[in-house]
Order: structure tokens, then sequence, then C-alpha cells
């Protein structure tokens, strides 16, 4: 199975869908089946936001305890849409999607990147540890 590595708190955040988009400098073609990684790198700076923290309260965590190191959820990558315009607070994508709100805050939507939409989000029963890669990669044991 394709698997995607994430730095937390962006990958816990993405898989209990406070953000609707994962953003990448780089457009990829795969769609289908995806798992979600957590990096062991930490994002530290983002952690301490309060609007981050108060997110990830929501679902139980703290920026002290996030998973990492583990494949915590599998979706469906449905499209991949390149970020055509940027106001600062807004982005439109290629197929006229306006990005706003919290999905905007929560991403990188600098003109030229790229907006991975995903469905079906189901986080795992039991979390499974691997070690990360950069680009999409794959895993055996899914």
């Amino acid at each position: 199975m394709k698997v995607l590595s994430m730095i937390q708190p962006w990958a816990s955040l993405f898989v209990h869908r406070e953000a609707k988009y994962e953003t990448r400098s780089w457009r990829t073609s795969y769609r289908g089946t995806l798992a979600i990684h957590t990096s062991k790198k930490m994002d530290k700076e983002a952690s301490s936001h309060d609007t981050i923290q108060l997110l990830l309260g929501k679902h139980g965590y703290s920026k002290e305890k996030l998973p990492t190191g583990l494949i915590i959820a599998i979706c469906n990558l449905e499209n991949c849409l390149k970020v055509m315009e940027n106001s600062g607070t807004s982005a439109i994508l290629e197929d006229g999607q306006v990005v706003s709100g919290n999905d905007y805050y929560l991403g990188d939507f600098r003109v030229g990147g790229y907006a991975w939409e995903v469905k079906d989000m189901r986080l795992l029963d039991e979390f499974i540890p691997a070690k990360g890669k950069l680009g999409l990669w794959e895993h055996d044991d899914l």
C-alpha cells in the first residue's frame, strides 16, 4: 500500500479532518488507497499556537502527546489540485474550489503548490510502527 509521511501536528489534524487538504510542493498522479504515517519529526512552533492546541484538544491530544513513527490512518486519495491563486486568507484551486477558514490556515497554499484531496479517512484501531520516507512509499504489511 502507498504511504505518505506527515509531520505532527499536521498529520493528526488531517486525519481527524480538521484540514480537508494535505498540501505539498509536488504533484502525484497516484489515486487510490493511501495510508497516513506520522513522522518522528514534530513542528514544535506550530504545535505551540493556541488554535492548533485547541484543535488537537478536541481529539484528546496535546502538543506533548502526539503519535509519532506510526501509520495511524487509511484514506482514499481522490485528487491532486494545483493552487492557482492565493490572497493571503484564501486560495483558489485549479478546479475552482475556494479554500478558506481552517482548511486554508492548516495548509501551505502557495501558488504552484498542490492540494491533495482525500475521502473516507479511517483511523486505525491499532497503529503500526514504521520508519517514514520522503515522497510516497510502499508498506507491505497493510
